[in-house]
């Protein structure tokens, strides 16, 4: 039987296995109530698009309780191996922190990521003795040899940042865990709760999101659904769904014969 025991990512734990972003959200106040309502330990920060030296006036991390959530500073919008270990390295000074999500993106136009990119930053960081969170596409062998590298969990896309479109390749998110020792986090193009739901009944460990809640029509509410299909997908998951047939089969134990219930 598969134990449910707590997340453990490099020195940290958790109880929860949603991760949630801090970006595009209309107000900080509405991605507060969304944290919440999400139920995550876990928010992801991008230090790029945070002011971390000017204190004079309201900025994101005013909203983000740190004894409440552990904050996951990531490389974001980051485009070369050389400039993603750059941006690390502040998060480190900066934010009192040696764990990170490495993010090396391809280019602008896909936001896919650059394996090369993310291999060689990867090796970098982890000779640094940073705990490294490695977003990914779905490639199950580019998976495997960051996980050789040193990633304490792979973060394979499920389609394209921001797309909404969902987990677009079940096939080899099955395979990227079932290989891995590390933990798999689903990242990217979760849409709605039953994206997420999907993710967990693979197998995943985790998922992370943050347009799927911060563009929809209700933030709070979709956050709080995402919270429940986490949760519901784990449950599924450990529980082991049964086999697909090609055919019925029937439920009653006398293989579908009614019992007659009085003598003619």
């Amino acid at each position: 039987m598969i134990q449910d025991n707590v997340l453990q990512l490099g020195p940290y734990s958790f109880t929860s296995r949603l991760f949630v972003g801090t970006g595009k959200y209309e107000t900080f106040p509405l991605m507060q109530k969304a944290l919440e309502a999400s139920g995550c330990q876990v928010v992801t920060v991008a230090v790029r698009r945070v002011n971390l030296a000017d204190k004079s006036g309201e900025g994101l991390l005013d909203y983000i309780d740190r004894k409440r959530y552990t904050i996951l500073p990531n490389t974001a919008g980051c485009f070369s191996a050389e400039d993603a270990v750059r941006t690390a390295r502040l998060a480190r000074e900066a934010m009192d922190t040696e764990w990170v999500k490495l993010e090396v993106l391809a280019d602008p136009d896909t936001l896919l990521p650059d394996p090369v990119e993310t291999l060689k930053a990867l090796e970098t960081l982890v000779k640094e003795k940073f705990t490294v969170l490695a977003y990914t596409s779905d490639d199950p062998v580019v998976a495997r040899r960051l996980e050789d590298a040193g990633a304490a969990s792979v973060m394979p896309l499920g389609s394209p940042i921001g797309s909404g479109q969902g987990i677009l390749n079940p096939a080899n998110i099955r395979l990227i865990i079932e290989r891995a020792s590390c933990p798999i986090i689903v990242d990217a193009g979760v849409g709605t709760a039953s994206d997420t739901a999907v993710a967990m009944e693979l197998g995943a460990d985790g998922v992370l999101l943050n347009t799927g809640v911060a563009k929809a029509k209700d933030p709070v509410r979709m956050a709080r659904a995402m919270k429940l299909a986490v949760e519901a997908g784990r449950l599924a998951y450990l529980a082991g769904r049964i086999p697909r047939r090609p055919y019925a089969s029937a439920s009653s134990p006398t293989a579908g014969t009614i019992a007659p219930t009085h003598t003619p």
